[in-house]
């Protein structure tokens, strides 16, 4: 039988387990990706396991995420990564270089190869043809020092696209429309590859767009193939030598099979605040708005930028919006200068932001209090914009721009013009000297730590006779951001677990760290519905609540990355055996479970009472034994330690 391209790929990672869907299996990384957010807990990781110097043939570290330097932690950080990058060998790319994924697509992508990264979004590589996909920061230090990565073999969806795509509707529009099918956790346990005549119009750049957001499906990865343009992308970054074909097997097969004829599609939004609430623009016409953004990872390509600026070409923004131009990449603000983009934003009114995430990560750029605020962003989780109860939807350039005119949200094609051509220019401006490449092996470097940087908190032994509260109730689809929040208030801690621990929940529960802190030894739980932790690989939303007490989630389901993230840092994810069982239980509900760790060493299922109600509700203790290992040696860092030690000198 023949192969689809996740098939051929994983198979050349693969060295351990068996390709069978649900299945524990192991990957061979070949690159790996850390942004700042993330990144410094890598490097702090690498430290503690006593890494001398990383073994993949790339490793990068950028810095894209916390670039307001409104005082001296972010700036601190900064230098922290660097010298943790001359120390272990890792390339740097600094503050101002641009976002990790599309500046990872110029300098270092290439088809076949195997991607781990510390940013949910690392799944955008897969538009190259690689093996691209997001984990915790531990995951990935592991991956750095040789290891392999674990995940359950995914059941692969093939979605077969024909046609070609109408004007004013792009890439985009894709991805929203795959949300609008299959919502936020339509993905979860799967590989979703792209095939098909339809791929013959869209470039790589279009085809990130289309793969960055599958984590917004909860996919474990997104696969193109590595065809004619894919290497058209290699041949304009000078990288032709680093291109091959892979191709799915004419006989090739699919577990689960969708079709998208494009021809049909339209301009699509997403609704505050879930980037699955996806409705027609047409719908929500009229509605006016305070801000229209267009960049990040989601929309990085100069085509992107290009088909906005040539709507805007002789006209003005609406005296009330603020229209946010945030460049991907020191590469391609270089172009859009050199191709007169950028004047014609700025003659437009638009305001114009360095290179990096900004208002994507809630990084400046908030808007104001009860306005809309549409923006070409991945995400538009609750407060993630840095504005509480925001009203972010999520949408096209050609949307955004043609809603930035009229200040109202507007399909574009309503605007009486003719849709702008775009084609790639044949000579760009190459950017390669930002990137600071590591040196030959040389003297063991020190770590410059600044004052807010601490040491990993100790990991606390796993509890066997548990009692304690149900701190919280939660519903289905919390993100991450609503765990452990980003912005430009939070994540200058990400270096410091107590710090940031103040603001665990805070979107939910602004007291939940004062509620928290009595039960710091003895413990306590949480309790959510489908889908817990969904969006961000920040570890620190596993991290901190640790740090704060928390033994164990009991959940519905939970996001691939929260919930290894979770067991890597000691915390039992558990599952209602009978979902009914979650509408039993209350918040500051007593929990006894009296054989926790005998659950996790060897049992499927186990007993937990609910003390005053005198209930008792079953559990499920879904692990696999390298899981059990983990929990049981209380985190994956005690367990790299013990290995380390047992190990003959």
């Amino acid at each position: 039988m023949g192969k689809n391209v996740a098939q051929k790929l994983i198979e050349k990672h693969l060295v351990a387990g068996k390709m069978t869907p649900g299945e524990e299996i192991g990957v061979h990384i070949d690159q790996a990706l850390m942004q700042d957010a993330t990144g410094t807990l890598v490097m702090l990781e690498l430290e503690a396991m006593d890494c001398a110097r990383v073994k993949t043939e790339v490793a990068v570290q950028y810095v894209d995420h916390n670039l307001l330097e409104t005082d001296f932690k972010n700036a601190d950080d900064h230098l922290f990564l660097q010298s943790a990058c001359e120390r272990f060998g890792i390339h740097y790319s600094p503050a101002g270089n641009g976002v990790s994924h599309p500046v990872h697509m110029e300098r270092f992508g290439v088809p076949g190869k195997s991607l781990l990264g510390s940013d949910s979004h690392s799944c955008a590589a897969g538009s190259l043809g690689m093996l691209a996909i997001g984990a915790g920061g531990l995951e990935v230090a592991l991956a750095l020092m040789g290891q392999p990565f674990h995940v359950e073999m995914p059941r692969i969806l093939g979605v077969h696209l024909t046609g070609k795509l109408p004007d004013f509707v792009s890439a985009k529009d894709i991805i929203l429309e795959m949300l609008r099918r299959f919502d936020v956790d339509g993905g979860l346990g799967k590989i979703i590859e792209y095939y098909g005549p339809g791929l013959e119009h869209l470039t790589a750049m279009d085809r990130h767009v289309i793969a960055n957001m599958g984590a917004e499906l909860g996919a474990t990865a997104t696969v193109f193939p590595s065809d004619h343009k894919t290497l058209d992308f290699l041949e304009s970054q000078s990288r032709k030598e680093d291109w091959t074909e892979i191709l799915a097997d004419e006989s090739a097969t699919y577990d689960e099979n969708a079709e998208i004829d494009l021809s049909t599609l339209e301009p699509l939004i997403a609704l505050p605040s879930s980037p699955g609430n996806v409705v027609t623009v047409r719908e929500m016409a009229g509605k006016e708005i305070y801000q229209a953004m267009i960049g990040s990872s989601a929309n990085p390509g100069l085509r992107d930028f290009a088909i906005a600026a040539l709507m805007l070409k002789g006209k003005h923004i609406a005296p009330h919006v603020s229209l946010d131009v945030n460049p991907t990449s020191r590469q391609i603000l270089e172009n859009l200068v050199k191709f007169g983009y950028i004047g014609l934003f700025l003659e437009a009114g638009a305001r114009l932001h360095q290179a990096g995430c900004n208002g994507c990560i809630g990084m400046g750029q908030a808007p104001a209090t009860g306005k809309a605020s549409l923006r070409t962003v991945p995400r538009n989780f609750p407060g993630r914009s840095g504005t509480k109860d925001d009203l972010v939807y999520l949408c096209s350039p050609e949307t955004a721009a043609a809603s930035a005119i009229t200040g109202v949200i507007t399909d574009p094609r309503t605007l009486g013009l003719p849709c702008p051509k775009f084609e790639e220019p044949q000579q760009i401006i190459l950017n390669h000297k930002m990137i600071i490449s590591p040196t030959e092996k040389k003297p063991r470097t020190e770590l410059a730590l600044g004052p807010n940087i601490k040491k990993l908190p100790q990991s606390q032994p796993l509890k066997d006779n548990f009692t304690g509260p149900v701190l919280l109730y939660l519903k289905d689809d919390i993100s991450t951001d609503e765990i452990l929040p980003a912005g430009a208030r939070v994540l200058p801690f990400r270096s410091n677990i107590p710090e940031i621990a103040k603001f665990a929940f805070s979107v939910i529960d602004e007291k939940f760290h004062d509620r928290a802190l009595p039960y710091q030894s003895a413990g306590f739980v949480v309790l959510a519905g489908e889908n817990y932790g969904q969006g961000s690989s920040r570890e620190h939303a596993a991290l901190a609540p640790r740090y704060l007490g928390l033994v164990a989630v009991i959940a519905k389901s939970y996001a691939r990355i929260h919930r290894d993230n979770l067991i890597n840092f000691g915390v039992v994810p558990l599952l209602f055996d009978d979902k009914q069982d979650y509408e039993a239980v209350t918040q500051l509900d007593e929990l006894h479970i009296p054989s926790l760790k005998q659950a996790v060493e060897k049992e499927t299922l186990l007993e937990a009472v609910l003390v005053k109600k005198n209930k008792t509700i079953k559990l499920k203790v879904d692990l696999s034994p390298r899981e059990r290992k983990i929990l049981l040696a209380s985190g994956l860092i005690e367990l790299m330690k013990q290995s380390q030690a047992e190990k003959p000198a």
